[in-house]
Parts: structure tokens; C-alpha cells; sequence
């Protein structure tokens, strides 16, 4: 029986067999600018898989879990491949193998979670009930700031504490004026909500639903929808990521909506990949690649319908860090870009290295705190160069990582998504 990487390499043969070993792939990832170690490249890495899946390398070797593990998964080497390599359905189909192996003992709990918490939007709303309360608490700000706690610990609440909504002035209310009708339909839209974004960044969702208000949109929220199931992708729990997937499209199949409109990059990447997931799935495989189809990322779908803002002017300086899920995943490059160069009233600096990973795919800063670190630091230090109010980027967990970043290092720089400063221009 041919193991999930088998088949994935198999799918994946002709544009490998394409690769001319130009070593963009290395010069482009990560952890192998920060590692320098062959083994820790896209190139490295898929020399692991194919000895694994050739029966050469075990999948039980601790080698191959370590250095696949230690992948971001931002997919920056899809980007440069000049032969198309797919790597990330690799690194996923690899790591649903080292899963099924028991290659990757020390992630039980992050299995549990996964694929008894995050599954239900009930059980996930009362495991981040706590959670929200603490960040409101003083007394979390000095726990963080301490040294009595562990180090992952103080790593943890500091990540929490970077949910809390982040006002631009005393006197914003982040109420939404709407625009004068327009005199065109409405259009539907569907938003998803997302587990983590639903429940740490209700403020953010607010925002993408009273902009899409006043664009004329007829907003609905699905009930039955969950989490997208990227988190488990990434981490190998494939069978638990398409039972997502299939649960979600049996809930936006009721939707006459025209798109399906999602505010973060993951989320949108996991999204618009359904059809690869249940590409063998008889019943829901034309399913999938029909919601696929219309799912679009909250810029680009702002663009399409034509972007209104609204007329206060912001008077700040703005500058811009793509999330890897949405510069390298998607391929949505210059919609943020176009809208946030559209309201009124901003100045946009450009940031070094704004394609390349801050270190917090998913839960890689909380599993790899040292390397994620590194990554932030090198991001920070671009960061003080542009001298700007706002960074701006489009995923909840870039968002933390960020503000984490920011906010440790003394910047007086405020960390937003762009839709939440597309909001202020109504208010």
C-alpha cells in the first residue's frame, strides 16, 4: 500500500524530475538562512522524503521527524521553483506518514487538542473562554513580564496578551458609518469566521463584516461552519483536516452566496486547496473544487467589487508584511498592497524582507521558540528602519507573533490588519 507520500511523489514526478537544482529553493527558505544546514532546506528535505519513501531512510527515523518538523511550512520555495515543485502537499503528506508512524511522540497533546477541541466550535469556545478573560487582567501583563514563570509559559501569555485589541486613539469606537447607497444589488457574501480568529479576534471579524456592510454586501455568518482544519493539516492530522473540510462544505453549500470572503492567510490557503485535499473523495471531490472556487481572500475580493473607502483621512505612515499563506500560497500579492495604498491619508514605507516568514506558522513559535525568535528578531530589525505608526499584515497568528515582537523590542508602532484601518476611514 502506498503511503501518503508515495502517492504525493508520485503526483508530484514530473516537476521533480523538471528540478535543475538552481539552489533558489535554498536561498529562499527560512530556516536554512538561519541554520545553514543542507538537511534544513526545501532541497535537503526533499532528499529525506524520497530516501523515506524508497524504503531507504525509515519513516521512524528520528533524523528525518527532526528536520521535517523544524520546516516553517511557509512555502516561500514554491514561490522560486522555477520547475513548479509543490513542496508544501509534500511536507503535509510527509508529516500525515510520520503521524501514522509515531514518529512525533512529544505532539500527543497538540493531537489532542487538534482532534478533540478545535473539532467542535462548542468545546473550542469554552477552551478559549479563560483565556479571554486573562488578557484583560493587569496582573497577566506582570506575570508575563516576570521571571518566576517558565519560559514557555511567560512565551504563552505574551502571545495572549498580543490578541487584545489595539486601539489607534483614546476616543476610536470602530463604529461603521455606512457609505450612501450606491444604488447597485446587493451582493451576498459568506464570511468564514475561523476557530482561532472567531474566538481571540472577534474585534478583527467586526471589521471585515462592517466594511463588507458597506460595500453593499448582504454579510452571512454560517452556523454550521468549523475550523478549517490547517492547523491539522500541518501537523499530519490529515483524516481530521478533510472531516473539516467536508463539514464546511456541506455548510456553505447552503449558501447562495456569490464568494466566500476569509480575513486570514492560512485559513484562506486551506480554504482554496479542498479540491487537492478530497481530490480522491468520489462523493465530494467536485464539491470541494466548486467551494474552492469561490473562496477569495478578503483584499481580493474588496478589489473585484470595487474598493470604497471611506472618507476620513488616517494621517499615518503604514508599511506591510505579507503573510506567507497569502504571498506563497495563494499567490495574492498585490491586492493588500492596492487597497491599503487606497485609503486616505496614508503614507507606505516598504519593509526588507516583507515576503519572508516571521516564525509563527501556526504553532511553530510555541514548539520551536528559539529558531521562531530569530526569525522575529531579523523581522524587527527591518521593522525600526521604516520608521512607521502601523504594520500591517493579514493573519491572526503573524498578528501575535508581531505584536509579541513589537512590543518586547519598545516600538511605538501599532500592529493591526489591514481591513481593521480600512474600517477607521468610516468611523
Amino acid at each position: 500500500m502506498r503511503t501518503a507520500l508515495g502517492r504525493a511523489l508520485d503526483r508530484e514526478a514530473e516537476k521533480l524530475l523538471a528540478c535543475i537544482h538552481c539552489g533558489l529553493c535554498v536561498s529562499a527558505c527560512p530556516t536554512y538562512l538561519q541554520l545553514g544546514d543542507e538537511n534544513d532546506s526545501p532541497r535537503g528535505r526533499l532528499y529525506l522524503m524520497r530516501a523515506a519513501a524508497e524504503g531507504r531512510l525509515p519513516m521512524t527515523s528520528r533524523a528525518l521527524a527532526h528536520h521535517i518538523d523544524l520546516c516553517l511550512g511557509c512555502r516561500a520555495c514554491e514561490t522560486v521553483c522555477p520547475s513548479g515543485v509543490r513542496y508544501g502537499r509534500l511536507l503535509e503528506a510527509v508529516r500525515a506518514d510520520l503521524s501514522r508512524a509515531g514518529a512525533t511522540p512529544g505532539l500527543w497533546s497538540v493531537r489532542f487538542l487538534l482532534n478533540h477541541i478545535f473539532t467542535s466550535p462548542t468545546r473550542l469556545h469554552w477552551f478559549f473562554a479563560p483565556a479571554r478573560w486573562l488578557r484583560r487582567r493587569a496582573f497577566v501583563r506582570r506575570w508575563a513580564k516576570g521571571k518566576f514563570l517558565p519560559a514557555r509559559a511567560r512565551l504563552a501569555l505574551e502571545l495572549l496578551l498580543a490578541t487584545t485589541p489595539e486601539e489607534m486613539s483614546p476616543g476610536d469606537e470602530r463604529r461603521i458609518i455606512p457609505l450612501a447607497a450606491s444604488g447597485r444589488r446587493a451582493r451576498r457574501v459568506a464570511f468564514f469566521a475561523g476557530c482561532v480568529a472567531r474566538e481571540l479576534f472577534a474585534h478583527t471579524n467586526r471589521a471585515t463584516m462592517d466594511v463588507l456592510a458597506a460595500h453593499d454586501c448582504e454579510v452571512e455568518d454560517p452556523p454550521d461552519q468549523v475550523c478549517c482544519g490547517a492547523l491539522h493539516a500541518h501537523a499530519g492530522e490529515i483524516e481530521t483536516a478533510r472531516a473539516l473540510a467536508r463539514r464546511n462544505i456541506r455548510a456553505f453549500e447552503r449558501s447562495a452566496a456569490e464568494a466566500i470572503v476569509v480575513n486570514v492567510a492560512g485559513c484562506g490557503a486551506m480554504l482554496k486547496e479542498y479540491g487537492e485535499l478530497l481530490a480522491d473523495d468520489a462523493e465530494y471531490a467536485e464539491r470541494a473544487r466548486a467551494f474552492a472556487a469561490r473562496v477569495r481572500d478578503v483584499s481580493e475580493y474588496l478589489l473585484e467589487i470595487g474598493l470604497r473607502p471611506g472618507p476620513r483621512p488616517l494621517n499615518l505612515t503604514v508599511t506591510y508584511d505579507a503573510p506567507c499563506h497569502l504571498y506563497h500560497a495563494q499567490r495574492v500579492r498585490t491586492a493588500p498592497l492596492e487597497m491599503i495604498r487606497r485609503l486616505p491619508g496614508l503614507t507606505v514605507v516598504p519593509l526588507t524582507e516583507a515576503e519572508m516568514c516571521c516564525g509563527s506558522a501556526g504553532i511553530y513559535n510555541l514548539r520551536h521558540p528559539g529558531l521562531a525568535d530569530q526569525l522575529l528578531e531579523r523581522k524587527i530589525a527591518h521593522l525600526r528602519r521604516t520608521g512607521a505608526d502601523v504594520l500591517l499584515t493579514g493573519n491572526a497568528g503573524c498578528l501575535m507573533h508581531l505584536r509579541r515582537g513589537v512590543q518586547r523590542a519598545g516600538l511605538s508602532m501599532r500592529v493591526l490588519h489591514p481591513i481593521e484601518l480600512l474600517a477607521l476611514t468610516y468611523a
